[in-house]
């Protein structure tokens, strides 16, 4: 089975970052931390990689860039304790366990460095261009999300029906299972990108037939989640939290695939499109009597996010540009024959050889 998520997203904060979360160090066998600069291969070598697993009857996680969700930044394979992820910014790794758990793969002996050097005015225009594309999308985010949060602010919310509801929810959802409490992996489930927001909530269905929706216009969610995925852990379920991209420290939707159940909050841009097994409509509970200035300021956030969105646009234009002029000089076939001894070395793993 494949599942999707994110490492990297794109907020009015900038760029958000949970690649320390790719896989545990004291539980991981094999992490790879790929280094190498523009259009070197990181996402040849991470495809490669991914498929060969796939094909040997592995489960795969992938997880994808927010600068171009069409291009992996990380794959991690559960049932061989390794994973691979790309370490350079905005998400640089550094190893923990250097070769006993984790470590460099170079991919920048690749590069033709001789030839590369030709074009080093073009390669730092490339360069440019995208960085101040990237600074005027996070700029137009940021304005979005304080609109927003201006809004929030306005909001009477009920939270004492709310609780009452999920605590309902979890008296039936989350029995116990033991005494051993439950590991947490975090996520992101999708991010603002240049094609608009992803979210891939077929990861959600393809781990939890039963999903709850929570309508959740404003963030209230947040600490609602947080409780059930407290309980969850405490009585002993491994979890999948996703956080939200605007706000890392607060939770979106929670996963618990042991008893394949999931809680997620949808709202305008971040639609969930599947049968839930139940909703739930936070927004029910939310009142305003300023609803013409509430409309307004809504409409104002959607402006100012479609405004950064265009400017992410730009910023992969001119990405693709910078990784054009580097492709040239990239030794591809030297790529794939690295991620398939990588590959053969994660397999004999599983069959138990020495690699």
């Amino acid at each position: 089975m494949a599942t999707h998520f994110f490492l990297g997203a794109n907020s009015g904060a900038g760029f958000q970052n949970l690649f320390s979360e790719l896989a545990d160090p004291e539980r991981a066998l094999d992490i790879m931390i790929l280094k190498g600069g523009p259009g070197v291969g990181k996402n040849t070598f991470l495809r490669e990689l991914g498929r060969t697993m796939e094909d040997a009857g592995l489960d795969v996680e992938f997880l994808w860039c927010s600068g171009d969700p069409a291009s992996l930044d990380g794959v991690r394979v559960p049932g061989i304790r390794c994973a691979a992820a790309d370490g350079t910014a905005p998400h640089v790794l550094e190893p923990r366990y250097p070769a006993a758990v984790d470590r460099y793969v170079d991919l920048g002996r690749f590069y033709d460095i001789a030839a590369a050097k030709q074009d080093a005015e073009a390669v730092k225009t490339c360069t440019k261009r995208y960085q101040a594309a990237y600074a005027r999308a996070y700029s137009a985010l940021n304005a979005a999300r304080q609109v927003e949060l201006d809004a929030a602010a306005s909001l009477d919310f009920d939270r004492e029906r709310a609780e009452r509801r999920f605590r309902g929810i979890q008296l039936r959802e989350l029995r116990r299972r033991g005494n051993q409490e439950g590991r947490t992996l975090k996520r992101f489930l999708g991010s603002v990108t240049h094609q608009g927001a992803v979210w891939r909530f077929d990861s959600v269905d393809a781990l939890c037939p039963r999903v709850y929706e929570i309508a959740d216009s404003f963030g209230f969610a947040g600490s609602l989640l947080s409780r059930l995925h407290r309980t969850a852990v405490d009585r002993g379920w491994d979890t999948i939290v996703c956080m939200c991209p605007e706000d890392p420290k607060r939770m979106e939707h929670l996963l618990v695939p042991g008893l394949g159940v999931a809680f997620i909050s949808t709202r305008s841009g971040m639609e969930y499109g599947g049968r839930p097994f139940r909703r739930v409509r936070l927004d029910a509970l939310v009142r305003t009597k300023q609803k013409a200035s509430l409309r307004f300021e809504l409409r104002m956030a959607a402006l100012l996010r479609d405004s950064g969105i265009e400017a992410l646009r730009e910023a992969k234009t001119h990405h693709d540009a910078l990784e054009a002029v580097y492709n040239p000089y990239v030794d591809f076939d030297g790529v794939r024959a690295l991620a398939a001894i990588e590959a053969g070395r994660w397999l004999s793993y599983r069959k138990g050889e020495k690699a």
